[in-house]
């Protein structure tokens, strides 16, 4: 069984997963829906045709356990370290007090699992005395953090998701401050105090990073963050933030840092038929616009609204071609331009398996750096998954606490 991280082990799976993410970043970094022809599959021939043969539904059914597939070398090693350098334990859960009467209504049920599971791990050496819920939304969590003798400050930007929470609080007779806070701003300091417990279950990017440095700054003496969307950054690349990190050859885009969040598990069937039509209908797209171009190389494309996926194949085509300002499309043999997309896309997700080996060894590695920091400003942390992965596939938990 894996154990939680905590103490030297930090570090060493730091530096572990930093040599492995940098030796075959040649395979993980290009995104096979770019290219026509990955570079890495000169290299590895065997491999990248037995992937390509294989159908839309079985890269669905190796998407979220990759590791688990019999493909040629040098897949299976590499499965084999991923699986290694990726494995965490599970944080010892307690056993929450019951539940306050209709707290959990109008929060989803996996959600609320979701809630349930983070708070049952959170156990420091001294009771918190007051909870800081950091993007706190309604303040569920806080909520269900909260016990007698507690209090809570829910801190969120969204003026409407603030009056629904003070309204929750209320009608339920806690003592809970409800404070709209852009968490990014010059003032968050101030929202931050010695005595608070911040806890962030999935705040984005730039906002759990605020956490961490403002908590640390401000003298909490505990904290416990469950980070998640690495690439929702301001920066345009990744900056480190501890010693180790800014000391590795590893350098991340905003392509790269959204390689970990690429395993979804909650989309129905509905949103994922949108999803494969959008995305055959942009590989088939790609391949009009090399040949109007006459430059073999990806072109960018931006959001469409859904409704795009209403038109005739050939309408869409034109008027996204029109969009990117590409000479007239001309005459078309639509049916089988259409075809091509969804046999690329067949194709571009069973190649994608490859770097879904590298998704949870680079979640690691940023978390990891989150880690050292924390360890760097004073704090004793252990790092631990606090749900399985059905889940959210983002079950990694940040315990921070100072002697």
């Amino acid at each position: 069984m894996p154990s939680i991280l905590q103490g030297p082990a930090l570090l060493d799976r730091f530096l572990a997963l930093d040599g492995f993410l940098l030796e075959h970043q040649a395979l993980w970094r290009p995104r096979p829906f770019q290219h026509l022809q990955l570079p890495w599959e000169t290299a590895h021939p065997q491999l990248a045709q037995w992937l390509r043969q294989r159908s839309l539904e079985d890269a669905e059914a190796a998407h979220h356990q990759p590791q688990q597939l019999a493909a040629p070398a040098p897949f299976g090693q590499l499965a084999e370290q991923s699986l290694a350098l990726g494995a965490v334990g599970e944080l010892p859960a307690s056993t929450l007090a019951p539940i306050r009467q209709r707290l959990s209504v109008d929060v989803p049920g996996r959600k609320w699992q979701q809630i349930e599971a983070f708070a049952a791990c959170l156990q420091f050496d001294r009771v918190p005395g007051h909870w800081l819920d950091w993007c706190s939304g309604k303040g569920h969590l806080g909520r269900r953090l909260l016990q007698p003798g507690q209090q809570l400050t829910c801190l969120e930007y969204d003026p409407a998701l603030v009056a629904s929470g003070e309204q929750l609080s209320q009608h339920h007779g806690l003592p809970a401050r409800h404070v709209q806070q852009d968490v990014l701003g010059a003032d968050a300091a101030t929202q931050l105090h010695a005595g608070y417990c911040p806890v962030a279950l999935h705040a984005c990017g730039d906002l759990h990073v605020r956490l961490l440095q403002l908590a640390s700054q401000q003298g909490c003496p505990q904290l416990a963050i469950a980070p998640c969307c690495y690439n929702r950054t301001s920066a345009s690349h990744y900056q480190g933030l501890s010693i180790a990190a800014r000391a590795s050859g590893l350098h991340l885009s905003l392509d790269d840092l959204a390689l970990p969040i690429s395993e979804t598990v909650t989309a129905g069937a509905r949103v994922r038929r949108q999803r494969d039509s959008s995305m055959a209908r942009r590989l088939g797209f790609d391949l009009l616009q090399r040949q109007l171009r006459g430059v073999d190389a990806y072109l960018p494309t931006p959001s469409l609204p859904s409704h795009w996926l209403d038109k005739p194949f050939a309408d869409y085509c034109r008027d996204l071609a029109a969009l990117k300002e590409l000479s007239t499309v001309g005459q078309q043999d639509w049916p089988a331009l259409e075809a091509a997309g969804w046999q690329r896309l067949a194709q571009v997700r069973n190649l994608e398996l490859l770097r879904g080996l590298f998704r949870r060894p680079l979640e690691l590695w940023l978390v990891l750096d989150r880690a050292l920091f924390l360890e760097e400003q004073g704090y004793q942390v252990r790092l631990g998954t606090f749900c399985p992965a059905p889940l959210t596939p983002r079950n990694l938990l940040l315990l921070a606490e100072r002697a």
